[in-house]
């Protein structure tokens, strides 16, 4: 069965940091582009980030650069996003999506390329 599943979210302060996981089970995900959006109440989803296979393309959206970092463990079948300085403005349910493009194909912060959707994890920034 095909699976992705987030971790990680949860409530933070302003400045604070989280970790979010993206775990892949019935698939390789190293074969795949990894994504990571956004979507706030009321808001369309947002393309935060995204990391290529192999040593292709790594993508930030200029709201999160700088402050986000997104990596990946093939031989695990595990991505993460690494969120520091997180402010009131970045609180939304955080999804990681996998895309099965040609291999070392730039990335994509555009929704419809993914094929397999994570739950989503939701991200709460408040003091």
């Amino acid at each position: 069965q095909v699976q992705l599943v987030e971790s990680g979210g949860g409530l933070v302060q302003p400045g604070g940091s989280l970790r979010l996981s993206c775990a892949a089970s019935g698939f390789t995900l190293g074969y795949y582009a990894v994504g990571w959006f956004r979507q706030a109440p009321g808001k369309e989803r947002e393309g935060v980030s995204c990391i290529s296979t192999g040593d292709g393309r790594i993508f930030y959206a200029d709201s999160v650069k700088g402050r986000f970092t997104v990596s990946r463990d093939n031989a695990n079948n595990v991505a993460y996003l690494q969120m520091n300085s997180l402010k009131p403005e970045d609180p939304a349910v955080y999804y990681c999506a996998a895309d099965n493009g040609p291999l070392g194909f730039p990335c994509t912060e555009l929704p419809g390329t993914y094929d397999y959707w994570g739950q989503g994890a939701q991200v709460t920034v408040s003091s």
